[in-house]
């Protein structure tokens, strides 16, 4: 029975991940979904004291997801959403894996596109430097713009009040810089040793379809399968909105095949 960890991306709480788990589970995989290093229990209960999750880069986050790689009796899959598609990349040039999944995942190190939707959805973090060392919370609005664009403003509240919480500012300073330092934590082996699947939304305003796709050619000369999926009609909030068993069934699809 393969274990599957999900590591969950800024500002959405890892139990965004409790569909997939029972889909996973029902599926014949061990699905597992720990948080960030810092997070709570529960979204509510970390937007109320977000304090454990400041100064947290791809770094640290890599290592927490590392340690419970190691201490697993096989390879597991990883699955990851935004900048926690960026953490699978870094666990996937670290770690023996069975398979990696990056969902709409944030820009590493050589993906050279930079859409306007993008940079509008990071600045509540980068239009302050302290911003690095500290945690950022997202209004409604700019959740709605940078997660729910294509969903009702119900549904967008919704998901904001369920899963929405603080997040440290690090790991976007690190993503928006990559291409300027030499050595960047956004860094990866674009060589991979594992199939890996790449998801983008078409109208993912944090993560748009043009840098997955950016990504996924990074990885041209990797020996093992590298393939991309592009979902049409679908946002950031495309793993834990209603729509997400459409993404999940694409994804036990490519990892039956992988």
């Amino acid at each position: 029975m393969p274990t599957i960890i999900f590591v969950h991306g800024l500002w959405i709480h890892a139990s965004s991940w409790a569909p997939w788990i029972e889909f996973y589970r029902a599926a014949g995989y061990r699905p597992i979904a720990p948080g960030w290093p810092g997070d709570l229990e529960t979204a509510g209960s970390t937007r109320t004291d977000p304090s454990g999750l400041a100064g947290h880069g791809l770094d640290d986050i890599a290592a927490h997801y590392a340690e419970i790689i190691d201490g697993l009796d096989e390879p597991p899959i990883v699955i990851g959403h935004s900048v926690g598609g960026a953490v699978v990349q870094k666990l996937n040039s670290t770690c023996s894996l069975r398979a990696a999944v990056a969902i709409s995942p944030a820009p590493v190190k050589g993906v050279r596109a930079l859409p306007i939707a993008q940079l509008r959805s990071s600045f509540p973090v980068l239009k302050d430097p302290r911003n690095a060392s500290r945690t950022v919370a997202l209004t409604v609005e700019q959740f709605r713009y940078g997660f729910g664009n294509t969903l009702s403003r119900a549904e967008s509240d919704e998901l904001y009040e369920a899963f929405a919480m603080p997040g440290p500012g690090r790991p976007i300073f690190e993503v928006a810089t990559a291409n300027l330092r030499r050595r960047s934590p956004a860094a990866v082996n674009t060589r991979s040793r594992t199939p890996l699947l790449f998801v983008a939304a078409e109208h993912d305003h944090t993560v748009p379809a043009v840098t997955t796709r950016g990504a996924h050619r990074l990885y041209r000369e990797s020996p093992a399968a590298v393939d991309l999926v592009e979902i049409p009609g679908r946002a950031h909030s495309c793993v834990f909105d209603r729509g997400w068993e459409d993404v999940a069934g694409r994804v036990a699809t490519w990892l039956k095949q992988a």
